[in-house]
C-alpha cells in the first residue's frame, strides 16, 4: 500500500513540476509581450495571443493578472529570446528556446546540458535550416466547417488545416503571416485554444526505442532549466 501511495505522489508531484514549469514559461511569454507592446491586449496582439495560451493551460485569472502587473513595473527583469541550435544523441537535431535575463549563464547552462546528455551545442544556423517557423493554431472544431475554413482562410495565410491526436482543428501559416491569421480568425470569432510558434521539422529521423530514450533524456534535461521555453526536435 505505501509502494502505491509513493507511486501516485511521483505522479502528482511530476504533474505538478509541469504545470509550474507551463505557469513560468507564460509569464515571461507575458512579461516580453507588456515590454514590447503594453497591457491592454486590445491593442497588444502578442499579448493576446499569451493570454489565450494561458487560459488553455487553466492557468488561473489573478496569475496573468499579477504577470501582467509585474511586467510594468521598474525592476523587474527584461527577457531577451534566445535560439539554441545543437545536435542529440544519434545525430537528433534539437532546436532550444528559451527567455534569460542573463545569456552568458543561459549559453553555459544549454552547453552543458548537451555535453552531459550526449550531444553538442552548434552555431546558429547549425540546425535551423532543417526546420520550418510556422504559426500553429489549434481549434476546438464544434460549429466549424473545415471545408469552410480552408476557402475562408486561405487569403490569410493558411498553409496546412488538418486534425491533432484530440481531434482538434490545427491551421498552420508562415511565421510572416501569423498575425494575419490571428487577426483573420478573430474577425471571425474563432477563439483558439492556443496559438503558438513552433519549429516543424521538414523531415523526421527514424530511432530506435532504445535511442530515443538517450535523446528524451536530453530533451527533459533542457526543459527542466529555468531559463528554457520550449524543445523541438525532428525524431519522428
Amino acid at each position: 500500500m505505501g509502494r502505491i501511495f509513493e507511486v501516485r505522489k511521483s505522479k502528482m508531484f511530476a504533474r505538478y513540476d509541469r504545470m509550474a514549469k507551463q505557469f513560468t514559461r507564460i509569464g515571461k511569454e507575458i512579461a516580453i509581450a507588456v515590454k514590447a507592446g503594453g497591457p491592454e491586449p486590445d491593442t497588444n496582439p502578442a499579448l493576446r495571443r499569451v493570454m489565450q495560451n494561458a487560459k488553455s493551460i487553466n492557468m488561473p485569472k489573478e496569475r496573468i493578472e499579477g504577470a501582467i502587473k509585474n511586467a510594468l513595473g521598474k525592476d523587474t527583469s527584461t527577457f531577451d529570446e534566445v535560439l539554441y541550435e545543437g545536435y542529440g544523441p544519434h545525430g537528433i537535431a534539437i532546436l532550444v528556446e528559451t527567455a534569460t535575463d542573463n545569456t552568458t549563464r543561459t549559453v553555459a547552462n544549454v552547453r552543458t546540458h548537451f555535453n552531459k546528455g550526449g550531444g553538442s551545442l552548434g552555431n546558429s544556423g547549425s540546425v535551423g535550416f532543417l526546420f520550418n517557423h510556422l504559426g500553429v493554431f489549434k481549434l476546438n472544431p464544434e460549429g466549424l466547417s473545415m471545408e469552410d475554413m480552408e476557402l475562408e482562410l486561405i487569403d490569410a495565410g493558411l498553409e496546412e488545416l488538418g486534425e491533432d491526436s484530440e481531434g482538434n482543428i490545427v491551421i498552420r501559416c508562415a511565421f510572416s503571416d501569423f498575425g494575419n491569421m490571428q487577426k483573420a480568425l478573430e474577425e471571425r470569432n474563432m477563439t483558439p485554444i492556443s496559438a503558438e510558434l513552433e519549429w516543424i521539422p521538414l523531415n523526421t529521423t527514424e530511432v530506435t526505442e532504445e535511442q530515443s530514450d538517450d535523446i528524451f533524456k536530453l530533451i527533459e534535461r533542457l526543459e527542466q532549466d529555468d531559463d528554457v521555453q520550449r524543445v523541438f526536435h525532428n525524431m519522428a
